[in-house]
């Protein structure tokens, strides 16, 4: 009894391979498969460039939210102050910030001062956000102090001065070494009412935070310096809190508030910017969704492709079945075809999104240049760069994506080959 050879023998290979290679005259579709290889070189790339980028963007997003702001601000509601309007100011700040420090994952709490001014230097004005802070405080802001390449002038000298973000200093034409006049509308109260307070500072650090809105308005004065010009005698408005853990800061609101008064409250960087990164979220899945219908209508070239090879074939596979190729041979010959087209074109693809991905910051110069320079507002989308993170479980999306929706689709027109009588196909022959 003759044994039947194994699935996905040689020669089964050696037909496939025979197939794939052959010119338009001799039978083949050669013209089809480069069509099929290039369709989803590209919706494979396009996918793995456009996760790689979103992944980038939200990683850069959160960085700069966590690395510049709050991880958890705590508030003190309103109450009735001794002048008999109503405050929200905390007194006894340092008995918070010890409260706060000693709770677990807390890497640290600082009281602050906050208020909005007009900042003024050489005719020019900006608007500005003023957080008054200790100078120990302000160098444990990762994305304000400790960044040096992109910083100008000494944070050791925060305490005689003021630091400011690079788009402040760029909107006011200053630089460190630089005063400016800051010109807050609540000043000294006086028999004629209540004063402008104007007072002049010394520029002594520029920072980058990587944020443009938060460069472009953000100034921090000495937390006394602070209380002063704010008319916050004694008192902070808020308390800084840093975490081990930003990403899991729901976590942390339970133990914050059982260490604190009743009076306290919180909100985290996740109130905060949560509409923002939901947003973000469904733009991820609904491009995942519409580059994976590219990638689909791509892989079927490859059924085009493959019915017309089984039309040009048909009188080799009639002659193949009658020395004795069973149907399921027949089938695995035309599925090799399908199937190399989708692997070597998904290979190329992954290649191409790899190189894309890693090489961004190039490309986007050379867009940038060819555009004549505001290929990218910062002013738009918040951060100075494209980013992209290239991250393994997204390749594995992309290739597991691509090599099933070709495999599945190259099933089909195999089946109609293997199922061809081989009498019709040698009828005219």
């Amino acid at each position: 009894m003759r044994q039947s050879p194994p699935p996905f023998a040689r020669f089964e290979w050696k037909i496939a391979w025979a197939y794939l290679r052959a010119r338009r005259e001799e039978g083949g579709v050669s013209a089809m498969t480069w069509i099929s290889l290039i369709g989803i070189t590209l919706a494979v790339a396009a996918l793995i460039i456009t996760l790689s980028v979103r992944a980038g963007f939200r990683n850069e997003f959160v960085s700069t939210i966590v690395g510049a702001n709050a991880h958890v601000t705590v508030y003190s509601t309103a109450y009735q102050n001794e002048n008999g309007g109503t405050s929200r100011t905390i007194s006894d700040y340092e008995d918070w910030a010890e409260r706060l420090n000693s709770v677990e994952d807390v890497v640290r709490a600082a009281p602050l001062v906050r208020g909005q001014v007009m900042a003024s230097a050489r005719s020019s004005n900006a608007g500005v956000d003023v957080y008054g802070i200790s100078p120990e405080d302000l160098k444990t802001i990762p994305r304000v102090a400790q960044d040096p390449d992109f910083a100008m002038g000494d944070i050791n000298r925060f305490s005689e001065g003021i630091a400011i973000g690079s788009g402040v200093a760029r909107d006011l034409g200053v630089i460190a070494g630089d005063k400016i006049k800051l010109i807050s509308p609540n000043g000294a109260k006086t028999a004629f009412g209540t004063a402008p307070r104007v007072s002049t500072f010394e520029v002594v650090y520029v920072f980058t935070a990587g944020r443009y809105d938060i460069d472009k308005t953000r100034v921090y004065m000495p937390f006394d310096e602070a209380q002063r010009y704010f008319n916050r005698q004694g008192v902070a408005d808020e308390i800084e809190v840093m975490i081990t853990t930003p990403d899991d800061v729901e976590q942390m609101i339970a133990p914050i508030l059982q260490n604190m008064p009743n009076t306290a409250l919180v909100w985290t960087w996740k109130d905060a910017s949560g509409s923002f990164l939901r947003a973000l979220t469904i733009e991820d899945n609904v491009m995942f969704v519409i580059l994976s219908v590219l990638v689909l209508i791509a892989t079927m070239n490859i059924v085009s492709g493959l019915i017309m090879l089984v039309k040009n074939k048909g009188s080799d596979i009639g002659i193949l079945r009658t020395i004795g190729l069973s149907q399921g041979s027949v089938l695995r010959v035309f599925f090799i075809c399908g199937a190399c087209t989708g692997v070597i074109g998904t290979l190329a693809g992954v290649t191409l999104g790899c190189l894309f991905a890693i090489y961004i910051d190039q490309i986007m110069a050379l867009v940038n240049w060819m555009n004549g320079g505001g290929a990218w507002d910062p002013s738009i989308r918040g951060i100075y760069a494209l980013p992209a993170d290239l991250r393994a479980i997204d390749i594995f999306k992309a290739v597991s994506l691509s090599l099933g929706l070709s495999f599945i689709v190259t099933i089909f027109p195999a089946r109609k080959a293997a199922k061809m009588n081989p009498v019709e196909a040698l009828r005219y022959e």
